[in-house]
């Protein structure tokens, strides 16, 4: 998987004069090894954008101010609600015309770093790198991917179509852009002022060095580098907040991400209505023909009893009865305890010791008997369970000593 870092020139220099500004871009690894670098215009770059796994687009320190603005008591979702109020006497124009983005709290201050950038300009940026398939993007300000030194400050110098591209960054969240005309000694006085008494670390391109050192000899406090991706990347990758995350769907790729899985979720709901419709069709199929059998027992139910009236379910109210039946003409059924008694009895004379039970207890139309202890085994167990089973009886052992007796062989 692949990063693609893009530096972004100023807005001055990427006016609108026929001819696209062009781009420094670095292709780098997951390791942080630079894989390809180079410059082009931004629409061109397409095939690089789509096979990357995720764009960081660096936007020039001209174009994002970093405001240190004094937070009030807030959390979460009232805070972001607030900063277009918090940022507006340090904004010139409508807050609600720009992309806010909040740095995390350092320290015990009620101070923070709040980016500032144009919504539209940053809008358009993006949404050009997702039509050319991003499948997801960050903005970041350019100053914070300078290399930064406890006590100094850091400052790039790169030549653009408006002229010298001056970035500085003097603290964490902290710096700035200027244009300035393309003249090397003025830019270094220039920083020089910016800077304060603190020694200065300039980053310049390898092929201006030479002209840079011979300026810098006027000016004291400056310490020349090579600018290179390297230093770059590894510094963009702390910056602490996203521009582009306050554009909302676009700047992921969000509704590109969803298009590749339109289809598939909607056949996936289809299948879900499908099995909806299918389910509710087979139980109001069951429920038709539980209505129908209801009313057949019924039918029969009224049929053999005119004169009694149905209570719940018919078929329980119908073996109540032919048991009632039974029992007044000198019949019983097979689970009453009378019956159950008198075959238990027969059954436990096989067994040698003809005073074993210590009770029994009926209930449900089944019994427990309880044994003394000691007394029964499985040996014992399964001479009765055989006598029983002549008679369309069953015993099994619910506990130790405890067996539970059934009718019907169940």
């Amino acid at each position: 998987m692949t990063t693609l870092y893009i530096r972004y020139p100023a807005r001055a220099a990427a006016a609108d004069n026929g001819v696209p500004a062009s781009c420094q871009f670095a292709l780098v690894g997951d390791g942080g090894n630079v894989m390809q670098q180079g410059a082009g215009a931004l629409g061109n770059l397409g095939q690089l954008v789509s096979g990357a796994r995720r764009v960081v687009l660096l936007l020039a320190a001209a174009d994002v101010s970093l405001l240190k603005v004094k937070m009030p008591p807030l959390s979460g979702a009232r805070l972001k609600a607030a900063l277009p109020n918090l940022v507006e006497e340090q904004v010139l124009g409508d807050p609600a015309d720009c992309v806010l983005a909040l740095a995390p709290a350092s320290g015990d201050s009620d101070e923070r770093v709040v980016a500032v950038a144009n919504r539209a300009w940053l809008e358009v940026l993006v949404k050009a790198l997702v039509a050319q398939g991003a499948h997801g993007v960050s903005a970041l300000p350019v100053q914070l991917s300078l290399p930064l030194a406890p006590g100094s400050v850091s400052a790039a110098l790169g030549v653009d179509d408006a002229g010298l591209e001056l970035t500085l960054r003097s603290a964490p969240n902290e710096g700035l852009g200027l244009t300035l005309p393309n003249a090397a000694e003025a830019a270094l006085h220039t920083l020089r002022a910016l800077a304060g008494e603190a020694p200065v670390t300039l980053y310049v391109a390898p092929a201006q060095r030479a002209e840079y050192a011979a300026a810098a000899a006027n000016v004291p406090g400056i310490t020349l580098e090579e600018d290179n991706w390297v230093h770059r990347i590894a510094a963009a990758k702390a910056v602490p907040f996203d521009l582009a995350a306050g554009l909302g769907a676009v700047s992921g790729a969000t509704a590109r991400a969803w298009a590749r899985w339109k289809w598939p979720y909607r056949i996936a709901v289809a299948a879900v209505l499908v099995n909806i419709v299918g389910m509710n069709w087979e139980w109001m199929r069951l429920k038709r023909e539980e209505s129908a059998l209801r009313q057949n027992m019924t039918q029969v139910f009224r049929s053999a009893y005119p004169n009694l009236p149905m209570i719940g379910d018919p078929v329980e109210q119908m073996r109540r009865n032919i048991a009632v039946a039974r029992a007044g003409s000198g019949g019983g059924t097979a689970d009453e305890f009378t019956t159950m008694s008198a075959v238990l009895g027969e059954a436990l004379a096989v067994l040698p010791n003809r005073e074993a039970v210590a009770g029994i207890d009926y209930k449900e139309r089944s019994m427990t008997v309880k044994f003394k202890p000691n007394s029964v085994d499985a040996n014992a167990l399964a001479q009765v369970q055989a006598a029983l089973a002549q008679r369309k009886m069953s015993a099994t052992e619910s506990g130790p000593g405890v067996w539970l007796v059934k009718a019907g062989g169940k």
